[in-house]
């Protein structure tokens, strides 16, 4: 993805333009790995703009979710503890089985709440797609 399109992104997201961005999602597939860097960008209110495209990504039930989510588990080895966090909790909004071995590997994490993001986001993923 192109640093200028990021930029935009992220600032959009900064600014609140959440509606703006989620059509970028719906529309634009090149975007995706925007969803990544918005996890860990340095600014809190585009971090939290971040989950909440993720939660309207989920409740119009897009099908390129698996993607995103892809894009956004390997965050879950950031060495910041918040983006790890953030991660696990992302995963638990749009994440499916296969990233659930990647959210175990946080269940032993130093961090209590680390911890328990990963075993609540288990928890959604096996309810959202329980094994057959």
């Amino acid at each position: 993805m192109e640093q200028n399109l990021y930029d935009m992104i992220a600032d959009y997201m900064e600014k609140g333009f959440l509606d703006n961005i989620i059509d970028m999602f719906r529309y634009e597939p090149e975007v995706y790995p925007a969803a990544l860097r918005l996890m860990s960008d340095e600014r809190m209110r585009v971090r939290i703009g971040a989950i909440a495209l993720l939660e309207s990504l989920s409740e119009i039930n897009f099908v390129h979710l698996g993607e995103i989510a892809d894009s956004i588990a390997p965050l879950l080895k950031s060495e910041t503890a918040v983006i790890r966090g953030d991660a696990a909790y992302g995963l638990g909004i749009i994440g499916v089985n296969r990233h659930i071995p990647q959210l175990q590997s946080l269940l032993n994490d130093e961090i209590p709440d680390i911890a328990e993001a990963a075993r609540d986001s288990i928890a959604a993923i096996q309810q959202r797609y329980p094994e057959a």
